[in-house]
């Protein structure tokens, strides 16, 4: 495993251990708080930032099923973070109580990726 392939490994761990923090303490709080909102940029950052090296080191977005699903994990995290940037700026709070449905979704959506990524390592 070369040292550019390491580290984006690392950092895409990382945003995987961000990003469920965040989801998952959002969730079980049933409230959206100002402290998940760093869980789910620093994800978004670490992930962008590993995806970036990755695609690099490929040559550019594949036309396979996980870059595909990459990219789009990518964007839903970016749409993401600032719906829920938007949704504390406002206070509304109905939103800020439901907003934890939205963010199941969208893990749950970026988890397609981060694991075919694994697998397809593993062969």
């Amino acid at each position: 495993m070369t040292g550019e392939l390491l580290i984006s490994t690392i950092l895409i761990s990382l945003a995987l251990v961000f990003y469920s923090v965040g989801v998952w303490s959002e969730r079980l709080a049933g409230r959206l708080k100002g402290w998940h909102l760093v869980f789910f940029w620093g994800g978004l950052a670490f992930d962008t930032t590993g995806t970036g090296m990755m695609f690099e080191m490929a040559g550019g977005v594949g036309t396979d099923i996980h870059s595909i699903t990459g990219l789009a994990a990518i964007i839903l995290m970016v749409i993401h973070a600032i719906w829920a940037t938007a949704v504390l700026l406002r206070r509304n709070e109905k939103a800020i109580t439901s907003f934890h449905r939205f963010s199941v979704v969208v893990w749950a959506i970026w988890l397609i990726p981060y694991f075919t990524g694994f697998f397809a390592s593993m062969r």
